[in-house]
């Protein structure tokens, strides 16, 4: 592979894995285009990404360290400052690293603060221009909507409708925000469908763990063709067989999208990344999302109201439910092409 001279350095959150797997898309039009890409990273986001582009440059960027308490919100307000703290750093980690490297002519932070730089242009993804956080969403709503502002765009995966981010990503304020369209990493395939359903567990401890154990629970004995993927990182992947449920701690992009395309029916979190990847595989699928987290709470709601798919708390759930799937549309989208305009404002010099 021929190495460009441009450089764009690409950084995903490390929160679960849905950051680090919707920039997949974006890494692979970047290369499309003549563009180099810099994965800047921690955790499994890195390990995640280092394992789908091993050829690729890294530079491991300070961990947010986001321990999750009982009270989720009032966990992460006692957490503010040691946030700040690595956002200080991944910001004076990206300038010292673009100052020494001439050829980075852009940087894409997908939700990490400090990675931006005042010597190239600046792009900023995310979905939740509006934070929902309860009594408090008009504050944290306000100091993302400034956050935003320091970037040069703000790119919203999603089409221009806000079809399936709805008020998380509709503001009328001049963000220089553009509508992407639906990232995902897979395309649709015909498949036979094989598997009767295909639980994906992600996201934060210990909530996925909790997730796991109840669902382990509630299908043991089950006699259809069951499979679980973990959502475990780790070194060497494992698979193993209980009855009729098959278990994977992990797999990678395309395994993934290959059980995805097998399986009638889907159940998982409502990440936006995983309602993204599911509506691009046009599937039926059951959300259980995780609790006290406001913007999976109301997503699955959305999505519910607009009869795209139905949802259950954890504590609720029991395997049953999963045939009310069959009074709702199942999610369903055009996959997106990145244009090569998206990549224009990189083409600016770089500051000295």
């Amino acid at each position: 592979m021929k190495a460009s001279q441009n450089k764009i350095i690409i950084a995903p959150l490390n929160w679960g894995l849905g950051h680090a797997t919707r920039c997949v898309p974006i890494i692979n039009a970047l290369l499309e285009n003549n563009f180099t890409p810099i994965i800047a990273s921690d955790g499994n986001a890195l390990t995640f990404l280092r394992k789908e582009f091993p050829y690729l440059e890294y530079i491991e960027i300070p961990a947010y360290n986001i321990s999750y308490h009982r009270n989720l919100k009032l966990g992460l307000l006692f957490q503010i400052p040691k946030i700040l703290k690595a956002v200080r750093e991944e910001c004076k980690i990206i300038n010292d690293f673009i100052l020494k490297n001439t050829d980075v002519v852009g940087v894409i932070s997908d939700n990490r603060f400090g990675v931006r730089s005042s010597l190239v242009p600046s792009v900023y993804i995310t979905h939740q221009v509006n934070v929902l956080s309860g009594r408090t969403t008009f504050f944290t709503s306000y100091f993302h909507q400034q956050i935003i502002k320091k970037f040069d765009e703000c790119w919203i995966p999603d089409n221009e409708n806000s079809q399936f981010s709805g008020k998380l990503s509709s503001t009328k304020k001049n963000l220089n925000t553009k509508f992407i369209g639906v990232l995902s990493r897979f395309k649709k395939a015909a498949s036979t469908q094989n598997t009767d359903v295909l639980i994906i567990l992600s996201g934060i401890e210990p909530n996925r763990t909790f997730l796991e154990k109840k669902l382990i629970s509630v299908f043991k004995n089950d006699t259809r063709n069951i499979i679980f993927v973990l959502g475990k990182i780790e070194s060497a992947k494992k698979s193993w067989k209980i009855g009729n449920t098959t278990f994977y701690n992990y797999v990678l992009s395309h395994e993934l999208q290959d059980l995805i395309n097998a399986s009638k029916i889907v159940i998982c979190r409502s990440g936006y990344s995983s309602i993204m990847d599911l509506a691009v595989l046009g599937k039926k699928v059951f959300f259980i999302p995780t609790e006290q987290q406001d913007e999976q709470e109301y997503l699955a709601s959305f999505l519910e109201e607009k009869k795209y798919a139905p949802f259950s708390k954890m504590k609720d759930f029991v395997k049953e439910d999963i045939f009310k799937v069959e009074d709702y549309k199942g999610l369903k989208t055009v996959e997106t092409i990145l244009d090569s305009d998206l990549f224009s404002l990189f083409e600016r010099k770089r500051k000295l």
